[in-house]
């Protein structure tokens, strides 16, 4: 299905705000669309004064956030490298907190982007290594646990101060003491349901991708939260879509389409994970006759895009700027400190909210199976 032209103007000024600047070939290149499009993308973002552009390339006019004097550089002229991946609009926000203190502090940053291929990272940031970086921000795509194990030898091992950003490594695990910085999915995932059960929703289907460690989380929160609710009768877990999961098998309700799902739970509410899915089976509802928020409520998991949707959704939203905010102010105590320093790991947790919208309300009655 065609991405919608609102989701994919909000990708490229999320991009462009993230780098401060980026060349409309290499936005094609990463939205995977004509350049033709893109410059006709741009030329409307720049007539409501959301962009600047010039030749082939284009700017961000969002202002700086802070407007108090840089606070002096790390001794030595410190940079930084920084791998995330690649056409991922949720870390683009956390990008762009990161880049925010870093320019404050006068660091060099390097923006690293990990194709989708497994184990893509390394390489990356044994090239960083090698052009002299003196301190690692990373996001590993880590589609699967079995992904991430493979990375826990040498990621310990690079021998630079180390943030992981939105990575909450298991517990025990090689990287369970190295620095991070992560939205607490748990509390998102309690927001969203306290939400519903408040509103008098008492059979809920939950439906996230499977193939991050952010979907695996919420769908460990949601199972320990629902199955413990006094008030909550009966739930159940999906795949948003059928390329969400690579971890299987799964039983046939785990890959049930939704609608159908919903009717054979009676459900009256859905929590979908994460933005651009929950746009998706929206769409998928609508098609089938049933109306959001009237038949069935719905809340988003990401917040990237949600507001956009019609109906707006109602989201949690995690705090994605202040993530990398709060990895990038890390990662500079790390390296200011005396070589060798011996001080404890941290790992910081920051809450997400629950944005309100129009597409959740009481129920009226459950669908019928």
């Amino acid at each position: 299905m065609r991405e919608p032209v609102d989701l994919r103007r909000q990708r490229i000024l999320a991009a462009v705000q993230a780098r401060g600047t980026a060349r409309v070939r290499d936005l094609a290149d990463e939205l995977q669309v004509s350049v033709v499009t893109v410059r006709r993308d741009v030329e409307e973002l720049t007539r409501e004064g959301r962009l600047s552009r010039g030749h082939g390339v284009v700017r961000s006019t969002l202002p700086d956030r802070e407007t108090a004097a840089p606070d002096p550089a790390p001794a030595g002229g410190d940079r930084v490298a920084v791998v995330v991946p690649v056409r991922h609009s949720y870390l683009t926000e956390t990008l762009h907190g990161a880049r925010t203190v870093l320019e404050r502090a006068g660091v060099r940053m390097a923006l690293h982007l990990a194709p989708q291929a497994s184990g893509a990272e390394r390489p990356l940031v044994e090239r960083a290594l090698s052009d002299g970086a003196d301190g690692l921000l990373i996001a590993p795509r880590w589609r699967g646990r079995a992904h991430e194990e493979a990375d826990h030898e040498w990621l310990a091992g690079i021998g630079v101060p180390t943030v992981l950003m939105e990575r909450r490594p298991w517990r025990g695990s090689a990287l369970h003491a190295l620095d991070s910085v992560c939205s607490d999915h748990w509390y998102g995932a309690h927001l969203a349901v306290e939400h519903l059960v408040g509103l008098g929703h008492r059979r809920i289907v939950f439906a996230t991708r499977h193939d991050s460690p952010t979907a695996r989380s919420l769908r460990a929160a949601f199972t320990g939260i629902a199955g413990a609710h006094p008030l909550v009768e009966q739930w159940a877990w999906a795949l948003v879509a059928p390329e969400a999961g690579a971890d299987g098998p799964y039983t046939a309700d785990e890959t049930a389409e939704l609608p159908a799902l919903m009717r054979k739970v009676g459900a009256t509410a859905m929590v979908l994970h994460g933005d651009v899915d929950a746009l998706m089976v929206v769409q998928r509802l609508a098609e089938e006759g049933v109306r959001v928020p009237e038949d069935c409520s719905v809340v988003a998991y990401d917040d990237v895009v949600a507001g956009l949707a019609s109906p707006p959704l109602t989201a949690v939203s995690p705090p994605k700027a202040d993530v990398g905010h709060a990895a990038a102010e890390l990662l500079l105590q790390r390296l200011s400190e005396a070589p060798g320093s011996r001080r404890p790991g941290r790992r910081i947790e920051l809450l997400p909210r629950l944005m309100v919208r129009g597409s959740t309300a009481r129920p009226v009655e459950p669908l019928d199976e």
